[in-house]
């Protein structure tokens, strides 16, 4: 089976390099013309609370369905099979936390970012500080998968095999994504996203139908067929556990509790997710959010479903060692698969869907990033800048000038960052975003939501305390040292066995929360402070 990893694709660059530059041509032009249209902070962090129910839907769709989705899925179920397709299951049940604790309440109860809603019945300054620290934590973790994807995607399209090459992608995908952000805000963001969404959609059915074409429609002879390909040959895997689980994280009891560690912070990872949280507050009303919730998960059920087709099918279709040798993580899959069941090696066709579905993955690469780099940016900016060091006498204008620098700066740490991490698998990295979120956003948002005795130093304990312990188990896991595909292969300094660390700092942050609250002075014992916010966010009454 031929596949880019043997053929060489000069003759076809002029096409590629034309279908990318042709789309973020259009997305550009789209961010100048929401640019324009950006008034005031209002517009530049919500969109103006202009967007129906279903054309939100497809923008968080778009900002959901990231390069881990389309790229890191695709590859860990092609090389692992069953263990693989765990990361689709965790990331669609994770709606269902997000649908039924928090997309209501929290467009109801804050303005523009999570800080607003912890704000509002605890001391302002030192929460809004942490917030804001934990939402550009979060955001640079989860920049960091999709810098990954970016440079492995182009890299393989161009067939560019020095790091020089790869490094320099990073910096022009970093440079787009903050183009996006500082021209065009929410509205331009929100635009690019939707236009991904739909993209995203059209070609994985498209892939979906080619694949499924190939078994006469029978998924049961497309799972045996790929079965048996990863099986063979030097490097094979078993069969049965391809198909049945255990290949990554039935090897021993680490990977077991690796596992559960990593479904724990997909389920509940999604519901803190800082460029998720802020897409409830573009529509105008708390109906609205609910409603663009069902259609995102509809969207992305059925975009997961498709999973088994792009994974399974780049197992049946592509030598497992084709794909290893392509990407060690297995992040080009996908645009491999294109390749083949669009004809293949000196096919037209091949080509042809290579250079739509890579254009289409570069498209989520960048609709992601900008999602990302705007949630960052837009909470140094309101949180830390406008409330805390301007104490809240900062102009719209003033918010905004500081929003588009902060995008600059965190850009370039996500630039820095993504140029050591190239050989992780970009599914793995976002899990770890998921973490972080999930140990620091998530028990902050339910205690003030759902807690009266919760209070300052309970938020301030929870969001310190769980970000801590995520991001120092994360340093000194196999992610970063101790490991081929680690970050820093050469050295070792890891001492904690697990590749996710959620089943110890996820508990963590509601442990600290909790304990935080008890252990200080209870600011609202009246409750009136809570009272008028469980109002609000069951109602609605007084929203923005």
């Amino acid at each position: 089976m031929n596949t880019l990893a043997a053929v060489d694709t000069t003759e076809h660059r002029p096409l590629i390099i034309s279908l990318f530059a042709l789309f973020v041509a259009i997305t550009l032009a789209i961010t100048v013309w929401a640019g324009r249209r950006t008034k005031d902070a209002t517009d530049f962090y919500a969109g103006g609370r202009s967007f129906t129910g279903f054309q939100n839907g497809l923008a968080i769709s778009g900002d959901y369905m990231s390069a881990a989705s389309f790229l890191g899925i695709a590859g860990a179920i092609a090389l692992f099979g069953y263990d693989g397709f765990l990361y689709s299951i965790g990331f669609l049940v994770a709606w269902l936390v997000a649908l039924l604790l928090v997309a209501e309440p929290l467009r109801n109860s804050g303005r523009f970012t999570m800080g607003d809603v912890l704000a509002y019945r605890m001391r302002q300054r030192p929460v809004r500080t942490a917030a804001g620290v934990s939402t550009i934590v979060v955001s640079i973790f989860y920049l960091l998968a999709q810098m990954v994807g970016a440079g492995a995607l182009v890299a393989l399209l161009l067939g560019i095999t020095g790091d020089a090459g790869k490094n320099l992608i990073v910096v022009l995908v970093g440079v787009i994504m903050i183009l996006y952000v500082t021209i065009g805000g929410m509205k331009g963001t929100t635009w690019v996203q939707i236009v991904k969404a739909v993209l995203l959609i059209s070609g994985t059915i498209l892939i979906t139908f080619l694949v499924l074409n190939k078994f006469n429609f029978n998924i049961s002879d497309l799972l045996g067929a790929a079965a048996d390909n990863a099986s063979e040959g030097e490097g094979g895997v078993d069969a049965g556990q391809f198909l049945s689980g255990g290949l990554q994280y039935g090897l021993n009891t680490t990977t077991k509790i690796d596992f559960i560690s990593l479904g724990i912070a997909l389920v509940l990872g999604t519901a803190g997710l800082p460029h998720i949280l802020i897409r409830f507050y573009t529509v105008p009303t708390a109906k609205t959010a609910r409603k663009s919730v069902l259609w995102a998960i509809g969207i992305i059920g059925g975009f997961y479903l498709m999973t088994i087709a792009l994974g399974f099918g780049a197992a049946a279709l592509i030598e497992r060692t084709d794909i290893i040798a392509s990407n060690k993580a297995g992040n080009t899959a996908a645009p491999l698969l294109a390749f083949e069941v669009g004809g293949g090696e000196d096919s037209a066709g091949g080509a042809i869907l290579l250079a739509v579905i890579s254009a289409v993955a570069f498209a989520t690469i960048l609709a992601v990033v900008a999602g990302l780099t705007l949630a960052s940016s837009s909470s140094f900016a309101h949180d830390i800048y406008a409330n805390v060091i301007r104490k809240g006498q900062a102009t719209e204008r003033e918010e905004v000038g500081a929003a588009r620098i902060s995008a600059i700066c965190i850009g370039g740490v996500a630039i820095l960052l993504g140029v050591f991490a190239g050989n992780l698998n970009v599914a793995g990295l976002v899990a770890l975003a998921f973490a972080v979120a999930a140990s620091a956003n998530l028990p902050t948002i339910l205690y003030s939501l759902f807690w009266k005795r919760f209070n300052t130093t309970g938020a301030l304990w929870s969001i310190y305390g769980g970000l801590t312990t995520a991001v120092v188990l994360v340093l000194f896991s196999k992610v970063v040292s101790g490991d081929p595909a680690a970050m820093f292969p050469d050295v070792d300094f890891h001492w904690f066995p697990l590749k996710n660390p959620g089943i110890i700092s996820i508990p963590a942050g509601f442990l600290f929360g909790f304990l935080g609250s008890i252990l200080s002075k209870h600011e609202d014992e009246d409750g009136t402070k809570y009272a008028e916010l469980e109002v609000r966010s069951l109602t609605g009454a007084g929203a923005h």
